[in-house]
């Protein structure tokens, strides 16, 4: 059951708020899952007019839903209500305690939901505590902070003293968004309430582990922002290596909050580090070039960010080990690119000594799919082929929810499981930095791709063996 409480949305006129937290809100309440007296109150540094507000809210639920139930929207609207607030201005957060501070109007258990730029994270958490909205000696209070934490590991553990110095680790809310996916938290399932897999989940039957997400999209109007991140920091650092924690934890105790992340903690804390003499055998980069995509003629990087000379990668791999009884010796692959040839997220595992992969796919479609090897029917009994048992984990009328609605009930609740732990940011920094570091000293050009093409050959460099390509 969920407290009455008020969520409060930092970064409420950006576009993560418009494009998902203002219509899931919207589609939580017409399911019935927001407490009766709940309210939502919306920060942004501009002045806004309520009534105003409450029209760009009509136009967000359009733009996202084309019709909705009008008698969802006037329960809806009158949870809605606007502040303007800068988030260095400690007057105005004086100004903005005080009028939080109305029980007839807001309930007093309060959730804070950051999605604002990272550089404002330490700064506004500061402000809250010096007007003592995080205090609970009352009521409780709790706070969201949007990816990334931190850039690496020095600036991760800097913005976890400054927040620490005026919340506790229970009041933290890290988000991934991906833990929030069905398909991610499908995994767990899928391993653990299946006697057929949990036998087999080991070195001693499986040859390698693939975590992959590729898009056919570019960066885009991203520029900057993939100019000071690029693949490896967006995407391995974070969705990736939870995926990674998902599929080879051992199996938590129970499946409470503390337990699920204490394994995926020690799973991500027993991953070798990747020898810095041998980088090239286990981390490569790509950059995709000018070219044809589904027949049309799309830009390369370069030209996108209009830097010549940038050594930026759209193509991340990296080849890790984990360093326990369970999985000895097995290689894990894992890869991000933008510009090849198709969308998709997946974890595939192959099997020893035989053509046998069994794949999860995340997005878009969400199935388990097992590829086996069965006779071809004809004269020749001699002749094989592999065929695939594709179950969907969705069916015709499974209700939808989109991961930050998921995300936003368990912040509400107070469930911590689908969130992550210092420790598991720290261990996951732990272990790309040293790549950051070696790709930002070296200055040879990542290899180019080519728009819609399957993968680069030359990432064949971190497999194992002559015989292992990336699961297509």
């Amino acid at each position: 059951m969920i407290d009455n409480s008020t969520l409060v949305l930092f970064g409420a006129r950006g576009n993560l708020a418009k494009v998902k937290l203002i219509p899931g809100l919207f589609h939580l309440d017409q399911a019935g899952k927001l407490p009766k007296n709940m309210k939502i109150l919306s920060v942004g540094r501009q002045e806004v007019d309520e009534s105003e507000w409450h029209s760009n809210i009509k136009k967000m639920l359009v733009e996202k839903f084309n019709s909705y139930d009008e008698n969802v929207f006037e329960r809806f609207i009158k949870r809605n209500l606007y502040h303007a607030n800068l988030p260095d201005d400690p007057e105005a957060f004086i100004k903005f305690a005080k009028r939080l501070g109305d029980k007839d109007v807001f309930p007093q258990n309060l959730a804070f939901f950051l999605s604002v730029r990272p550089s404002d994270f330490a700064l506004i958490v500061k402000q809250l505590s010096e007007v003592d909205l995080l205090d609970e000696s009352e009521f409780w209070r709790r706070v969201l902070i949007e990816k990334p934490f931190g850039t690496c590991l020095k600036s991760a553990i800097e913005l976890q003293n400054s927040i620490e110095e005026h919340l506790k680790e229970d009041q933290i809310y890290r988000i991934d968004h991906y833990l929030g996916k069905f398909s991610l938290q499908n995994i767990m399932t899928t391993r653990f309430k299946n006697g057929l897999l949990e036998p087999l989940w080991s070195s001693e039957h499986i040859e390698q582990i693939q975590i992959t997400n590729h898009e056919t999209l570019g960066v885009g109007d991203r520029t900057v922002f993939y100019e000071a991140t690029g693949a490896l920091r967006d995407m391995i650092q974070s969705h990736l290596l939870q995926m990674l924690a998902l599929v080879t934890m051992e199996k938590p105790n129970s499946m409470s909050p503390e337990d699920v992340r204490l394994e995926k903690i020690k799973l991500l804390e027993s991953i070798e580090a990747i020898p810095l003499d041998k980088i090239k055998n286990f981390a490569f980069r790509g950059q995709y070039a000018a070219g044809e995509l589904k027949g049309e003629t799309v830009q390369g990087y370069l030209e996108e960010v209009e830097k010549s000379d940038s050594v930026v990668e759209t193509y991340a791999a990296i080849k890790l080990f984990i360093n326990n009884s369970r999985w000895n010796k097995v290689p894990i692959y894992l890869r991000t690119a933008k510009r090849l040839y198709e969308n998709s997220t997946s974890i595939s595992v192959k099997f020893k000594n035989h053509e046998n992969w069994l794949t999860i796919n995340i997005q878009p479609n969400e199935s388990t799919s097992f590829e086996i090897t069965t006779l071809q029917p004809g004269l020749d009994m001699n002749e094989f082929r592999q065929t695939v048992l594709n179950g969907n984990n969705r069916i015709e009328g499974d209700e939808t929810i989109d991961a930050y609605e998921t995300l936003m009930l368990d912040l509400l609740s107070g469930d911590q499981s689908k969130f992550l732990h210092i420790d598991e940011v720290k261990a996951a920094w732990k272990l790309v930095d040293p790549i950051i570091d070696y790709w930002s000293k070296d200055k040879s050009k990542p290899t180019q791709y080519q728009p819609g093409e399957f993968d680069p050959e030359e990432s064949k460099v971190i497999f194992e063996d002559e015989s292992q390509f990336w699961k297509k």
